[in-house]
């Protein structure tokens, strides 16, 4: 029965659905429910935080019913933000339910989108990857696949990562600077698994075209089906949905650095390399990704044998608030300095 938690995870594109089907303020029915509602939720529920929970069992880590849960957020993504940019495209509105309906589908392709995509991306199997890159294409962040794997987890924690925000950076240039960089370094990374396998620029190896020709045709079937102003709001929610998957990046390593050894290597990865986050509403909507440090330590483990690791530095908020705060570069950098540890603080 506890295992029924995870359905709260559906509850961010009911919102959406209900922000696209009405008018007036309940447009922005999404951003009201992830960041107020929410919050609000968290404090009241602050007590469901410190219950510990074991390690999941083989047989529960193999129960199809986790998969499905994550799976059935392709149906609900995609018919959700069609139907969305269906609206957006003919519906006579004002110019705040625009703004309202737009940001909506932006949280929903954070949340059971990218955020999704980012679990899948880490399993085994091809066809799970597949449901990653898919999850990823209307966010326009198909190359996230390549440098979070093969970039990220590997440079986390140290000035190679550009996902990895600085000390006293703030979120807006950690914008600039980590969707640049991750995408220059997404090609990198293409080009030396090409070069590894002895392939050239124009193989079918070379997913970073592939991913260019996907997105290009996903944009041209929006033209196709449902006019030019139907595209300009599809590129706005895509851009709203990495923008938050980076802000979201930005709370999880802020200020933190691994050290680097006499050999010149950096320490391994640890717990304390990531900021923990226990609050109950916040895990259970993003599928555990709220405990960052278990994840980093051992990206391998499903979402549902994630654990809390209360030795991690450990946010004061859950994520909704944290990213509003993150928006106030001073307010952020008053609560958040002092929570640095000094030896990262010195460091960076």
């Amino acid at each position: 029965m506890n295992d029924l938690k995870y359905l709260f995870a559906y509850t961010v594109p009911l919102a959406a659905l209900v922000s696209i089907l009405s008018t007036g303020i309940l447009t922005f029915t999404a951003p009201l429910y992830t960041f107020l509602l929410i919050p609000i939720l968290e404090l009241l529920l602050r007590k469901m935080e410190s219950r510990q929970e074991l390690r999941s069992s083989d047989s529960r880590l193999k129960n199809l019913f986790f998969d499905l849960l994550l799976y059935l957020n392709i149906p609900f993504v995609f018919f959700i933000l069609g139907y969305g940019l269906f609206v957006l495209a003919t519906a006579n509105l004002l110019t705040y339910e625009y703004v309202g309906i737009t940001l909506s589908l932006g949280i929903l392709l954070a949340t059971n989108a990218i955020n999704v995509a980012h679990e899948l991306g880490h399993r085994e199997s091809l066809f799970e990857r597949s449901l990653s890159k898919l999850l990823l294409l209307p966010c326009l962040y198909m190359h996230f696949y390549l440098e979070h794997n093969f970039g990220h987890h590997k440079n986390v924690a140290t000035p190679l990562d550009p996902a990895t925000a600085k000390f006293n950076q703030p979120v807006y240039h950690f914008w600039l600077t980590s969707v640049s960089q991750q995408y220059i370094n997404a090609w990198k990374i293409q080009l030396a698994l090409l070069k590894q396998h002895n392939k050239g620029f124009l193989s079918a190896k070379n997913d970073m075209l592939f991913y260019l020709l996907f997105q290009a045709l996903y944009l041209f079937t929006i033209v196709v089906l449902l006019g030019w102003n139907a595209l300009f709001f599809a590129v706005c929610i895509g851009i709203m949905s990495f923008l938050f998957l980076e802000t979201i990046n930005y709370l999880e390593h802020y200020g933190l650095l691994r050290q680097k050894l006499p050999s010149g290597r950096y320490e391994r990865v640890q717990t304390y390399h990531s900021w923990n986050s226990n609050h109950f509403i916040g895990r259970i909507v993003l599928y555990e990704l709220t405990r960052h440090s278990d994840h980093h330590f051992k990206s391998s483990r499903k979402y549902q044998d994630l654990t809390h690791k209360p030795d991690s530095p450990q946010l004061p908020f859950g994520y909704p608030t944290s990213i509003l705060l993150a928006l106030v570069p001073p307010l952020w950098f008053y609560i958040m300095n002092s929570r640095v540890p000094k030896v990262q603080e010195y460091n960076s």
